[in-house]
């Protein structure tokens, strides 16, 4: 049975790579952070039924509650584009590169988006992305396939995803 203490360890070892999952599944920080704090009160109510590996229940949790807050969201409201000034070295190509792989992950479906998310961002398997979608493994592998055909109209942008960049 599971107890608070081993949340909290869940919690500040997963939190980092967990955010990261959920920015880019809604693509905004402030958004990750409340996606994610609400992802692991959910899985808190039911801590003590998770089984010995957490991560699937708790990414499918982040992956259901963006979809739900996606249907429910407003549009009127329109991010800036313009940056604020940085200082410190030149990091122009590699900003470039992120925001390359960001707007090809935007343009994507979510259910093909979250494949891509989990697959090379988390670094999980086909079938444990399966568990966490509450799908087939091949449909893992098929989503994965469109949307990998998809984004190869930028084969720089393809590169960047595959290895994580």
């Amino acid at each position: 049975m599971r107890d608070r203490a081993d949340f909290e360890r869940y919690v500040e070892q997963r939190s980092a790579r967990l955010l990261r999952t959920a920015y880019l599944l809604c693509r905004d920080w402030g958004t990750a952070e409340d996606l994610l704090q609400t992802a692991l009160a959910k899985a808190w109510s039911v801590w003590r039924r998770v089984g010995d590996d957490p991560d699937p229940y708790v990414y499918r949790i982040l992956t259901n509650t963006h979809a739900s807050w996606w249907r429910r969201r407003w549009r009127a409201e329109v991010p800036t584009g313009v940056l604020p000034d940085v200082a410190g070295e030149d990091m122009t190509g590699e900003i470039g590169t992120r925001e390359a792989v960001r707007q090809a992950l935007a343009g994507l479906p979510d259910r093909q988006r979250a494949v891509i998310v989990l697959r090379y961002f988390a670094d999980l398997p086909d079938p444990r992305i399966a568990e966490i979608l509450g799908c087939s493994v091949a449909t893992v592998r098929s989503q994965a396939s469109r949307a990998l055909a998809k984004l190869r109209v930028d084969p720089a942008t393809v590169a960047a995803i595959t290895t994580g960049s």
